[in-house]
């Protein structure tokens, strides 16, 4: 009988405490008292008890408008960035639809367009500018294209879209008479980022979310934001109709109201450990780091001179080293096999971990050189 794969979450899950998790992109440097108060309130006061106002905490939606400067759209809860991005495909695609999409993405968001019987017309980013260009869009859009994909900064290459970009791929998806989904999950990694809905309010999705910037990973709160007609479209397929986690939102209100005076560390410390990861890259044969400086809090290694097998690194990191991070099959079927993807708003402490692991597990593995025939 063959032997069980090994399976990473549950290996780290059963490990937490003793594993520095850059694996999923979460935030782990949010001051802890931002949201313990608000949560030991909560608790307290046993508003576990009785379920939340099913269209959300109108202070934490008007906070979420606030924060994203989209004050005149509709906003929705959702259990985490992922639901919305699952509403919207659901809602707003069909059978034989297409998405301008990339490859490296965030393949949750291909799936859900699949299971709308649509099909993710995916462009190569996998060299530079390691992003969507509007010139390529613009020759991607056929006669089924139904919507345009714009996740910024992107997950997981790190790249981010200058204000011009996104002007130019938004004014695509108006004159095209196309939606277009703007997930913006990084957004405070990224100085001068651009929303889409600034360009075309009428035809985009804005998806966010709490986990990444706020810490709340756990609390699975995000939502989106959409003209009022377009927002009523995509609420027919929310299932939360008793409303969303009512201890995720006191979290969430808390974590935004108080974001402007803790957020401008966490991303002074995300790029002080991007700095370093590169620095650790660099001093390893035949890795190479594909985006540098990331605008968000993960980066890409690439590993294919190396020979190595990035699963393979992943348990060998995890098992060996307590350090966590992602094989790339998660986030491309075709440069999958080529890189690990990192994420680093972390304690400075866990990328040192890093920095002792990554070496020693890369000699670890690495594909010895054939010799050379003798004469």
């Amino acid at each position: 009988m063959p032997a069980e794969a090994f399976d990473a979450f549950r290996y780290a899950h059963q490990h937490r405490t003793e594993v520095a998790w850059l694996s999923q992109n979460t935030n782990h440097l949010v001051p802890p008292e931002v949201i313990r108060g608000a949560l030991d309130e909560a608790i307290r006061g046993r508003r576990y008890e009785g379920y939340p106002l099913a269209s959300g905490d109108p202070e934490l939606l008007a906070l979420a408008q606030a924060d994203l400067g989209l004050r005149d759209l509709a906003a929705s809860l959702t259990s985490g960035g992922t639901e919305s991005l699952y509403m919207v495909a659901r809602a707003l695609l069909g059978a034989g639809d297409e998405v301008v999409a990339s490859d490296p993405s965030y393949l949750i968001i291909h799936r859900f367009i699949e299971l709308s019987g649509a099909r993710p017309s995916c462009l190569d980013i996998y060299r530079p500018p390691y992003r969507l260009t509007s010139g390529a869009v613009a020759e991607a859009i056929g006669p089924k294209t139904k919507m345009l994909l714009l996740i910024d900064p992107l997950n997981p290459l790190g790249s981010g879209y200058p204000r011009e970009e996104v002007r130019a791929i938004a004014e695509l998806a108006h004159d095209h008479h196309l939606y277009l989904l703007n997930d913006v999950t990084y957004r405070d990694f990224s100085d001068g980022h651009a929303l889409a809905a600034e360009f075309a309010p009428e035809e985009t999705v804005t998806i966010w979310s709490v986990s990444k910037n706020c810490g709340l990973a756990g609390m699975r709160l995000g939502g989106l934001l959409a003209r009022p007609e377009l927002q009523r479209t995509i609420a027919r397929y929310n299932t939360n109709d008793l409303g969303v986690n009512v201890l995720a939102q006191v979290a969430a209100r808390a974590a935004l109201r108080t974001k402007a005076s803790w957020i401008g560390e966490v991303v002074r410390t995300t790029r002080a450990n991007d700095r370093r990861i590169g620095e650790i890259a660099k001093g390893v044969e035949g890795v190479s780091v594909l985006v540098a400086p990331s605008r968000a809090n993960m980066t890409v290694l690439d590993l294919a001179p190396t020979g190595i097998d990035p699963e393979r690194l992943q348990e060998e990191l995890l098992r060996q080293h307590g350090v966590f991070v992602r094989a790339g099959t998660y986030l491309s079927k075709t440069y999958g096999p080529r890189f690990v993807r990192v994420s680093f708003s972390n304690p400075p402490s866990d990328i040192e971990r890093f920095a002792r692991a990554f070496p020693a597990a890369v000699a670890a593995l690495r594909r010895p050189v054939a010799a050379s025939p003798r004469s």
